[in-house]
């Protein structure tokens, strides 16, 4: 494992882990729930859908949205073990320790930090659903000619 600094550093060069932010629902999310909250839920689904040696779907196991700690864990490469096992060497095909548990957990709950330290993102104005005008029948035409 890497210190948080360093894995910083390298995530900030990757134009693929730079592209992930909090939606508008997951930044109102994070203010509503609190670190504690958000912190308990990066340890569970870090305990169960990472930290078996042979997690199930692993590679396809974190969602790309739903839930703020979902996007972080594709900001921190911390979604799967081989990113796990790239970004933060903590070898794949074998249980994580409590330690290794732990340290994924503070990867995300820095990066929800920052995140959170960044303006609201704006929500986008829902758009107006028009209805469709009945198929007019001819009776309702006006005939100019």
């Amino acid at each position: 494992m890497f210190s948080t600094d360093h894995v910083f550093q390298r995530l900030a060069l990757s134009p693929f882990r730079q592209r992930f932010h909090l939606g508008p629902r997951e930044y109102l999310y994070c203010q509503t729930k609190g670190p504690d909250t958000l912190s308990q839920h990066a340890a569970d689904f870090i305990a169960r859908r990472l930290a078996p040696a042979e997690p199930e779907h692993d590679g396809k196991q974190t969602p790309m949205r739903g839930h703020p700690v979902f996007i972080a864990q594709h900001a921190t490469a911390t979604c799967c073990r081989g990113c796990l096992e790239k970004w933060h060497q903590i070898p794949a095909h074998a249980e994580m320790t409590k330690m290794q548990q732990d340290y994924a957990v503070a990867v995300i709950m820095r990066w929800l930090n920052l995140e959170m330290q960044r303006p609201a993102p704006a929500t986008k104005p829902q758009k107006l659903q028009q209805k469709r005008p009945a198929k007019p029948d001819e009776a309702q035409q006006l005939d100019l000619l």
